[in-house]
């Protein structure tokens, strides 16, 4: 038994996403991302009964993620209590009775590849945040998308869960792929 523990807890340590420094956060910051479009200028193109869904199910899916902003960073947590970047969509998704691999590396290997200029709300974007690694070891979650501003939450280890721009220098640097699942 003592020999699965450890062969486990090595697993999380060479497959889980960033570092597992211990964090303290100071103050949460409010995060609010619209989840509807609040424009009503002209009617939008009819979308099929299966579009509708999927948009369904993609909003269900980033209300679940943006209900753990705030969270603090813990390697391999799923819970409000703490949770790594994998764990926030692995949770997110099975909230939503979608099965998926928990971890990122296994995530990418899901779904169709696609354009950053055909990213949606609930798509998946995959970094490599590691300068030695060569695997990806980062996931977030898209929340919305305007223009070339595409925003997505992740869990970092140091904020915790939180709502990122991929304009910003770091996470355009760091991107690797988006992948759609839905």
């Amino acid at each position: 038994m003592l020999k699965k523990s450890l062969y486990f807890l090595t697993l999380l340590l060479v497959f889980g996403c960033g570092s597992s420094k211990k964090r303290t956060y100071s103050k949460k910051k409010p995060i609010t991302v619209s989840v509807e479009g609040s424009t009503e200028e002209a009617a939008p193109p009819k979308k099929s009964k299966k579009e509708e869904r999927k948009n369904s199910k993609a909003n269900d899916i980033v209300s679940t993620a943006l209900t753990f902003s705030g969270t603090r960073y813990k390697f391999g947590g799923l819970t409000k209590k703490g949770m790594d970047c994998s764990g926030l969509v692995f949770v997110s998704l099975k909230e939503n009775d979608i099965s998926f691999p928990r971890v990122s590396y296994q995530m990418a290997e899901q779904g169709k590849r696609i354009k950053l200029t055909q990213v949606q709300k609930g798509d998946l974007l995959f970094f490599k945040t590691s300068k030695r690694g060569k695997r990806i070891n980062h996931v977030g979650l898209v929340v919305d998308v305007k223009g070339v501003d595409i925003k997505f939450i992740h869990s970092t280890t140091s904020r915790g869960v939180i709502v990122s721009s991929l304009r910003e220098g770091y996470w355009n640097h760091a991107f690797v792929k988006a992948m759609r699942f839905l």
